[in-house]
């Protein structure tokens, strides 16, 4: 039951951080791609896409080669700051924030696509500047998708497995989540452990899901 309850609060700091990672490089790539017009824009929306049709075991072993010891980035923050990412709970954040990142941008990419630039194009004929426009016009418009991305990309990183598992490994109370330690229980053959692992996860999707529909913009505004 320890080890059921410390993978269950492992998942949802992971999940957490992946989300808060994604919430602003989602807004900052979805808004650049719904506004900017330059060559490439289309490539980089499909590598920002990839994620979401890419297998994550490729994307973990891509991780493993950036990240580890005797990859570029993974030797520079070795050598240069005594930082490895390999087989830790950060290592899983970036895992997951990967993965979960589509869901995030994709919905938050068509929001910005949706307001009506003559709103935009209004308020600065009134004298506000760029950054009053995108947090006072903008933003308050497409809350709506970036909530709705936001929900999905949390959701997506509290199951992540294949690349957390290739990336941070299984170790229990430092890198093994909810969606890990199922595994090692059926692997195992601990269906007690298991049984119990998978009504966690089934409750706190349910607990999501519910919190979704409380926080869905038509249900605030009846309230």
């Amino acid at each position: 039951m320890d080890i059921a309850w410390t993978a269950l609060t492992l998942s949802l700091k992971v999940a957490a951080w992946a989300t808060a990672l994604n919430l602003l490089l989602g807004i900052g790539t979805g808004f650049l791609l719904a506004r900017g017009r330059f060559p490439g824009r289309d490539l980089l929306d499909a590598l920002l896409t990839l994620p979401m049709v890419m297998p994550p075991t490729v994307l973990g072993y891509y991780l493993l080669v950036l990240l580890g010891r005797r990859g570029w980035l993974g030797e520079w923050l070795q050598s240069h700051f005594g930082v490895n990412l390999i087989f830790t709970w950060q290592g899983a954040v970036i895992a997951s924030t990967i993965v979960a990142f589509p869901l995030v941008f994709k919905p938050a990419r068509a929001a910005f696509e949706a307001v009506d630039g003559q709103l935009e194009q209004a308020a600065r004929v009134l004298g506000i500047g760029a950054a009053g426009v995108f947090f006072r016009v903008t933003l308050p418009l497409a809350w709506r998708g970036i909530l709705a991305g936001v929900l999905l990309g949390f959701v997506r990183a509290l199951g992540e497995f294949g690349a957390t598992l290739m990336v941070a490994g299984s170790i229990p109370g430092k890198t093994q989540t909810l969606s890990v330690a199922v595994y090692e229980a059926v692997q195992a053959g601990q269906d007690e452990s298991a049984n119990m692992l998978v009504l966690i996860t089934s409750v706190v999707c349910v607990v999501v899901l519910l919190a979704a529909g409380r926080l869905a913009p038509g249900r605030i505004a009846r309230h």
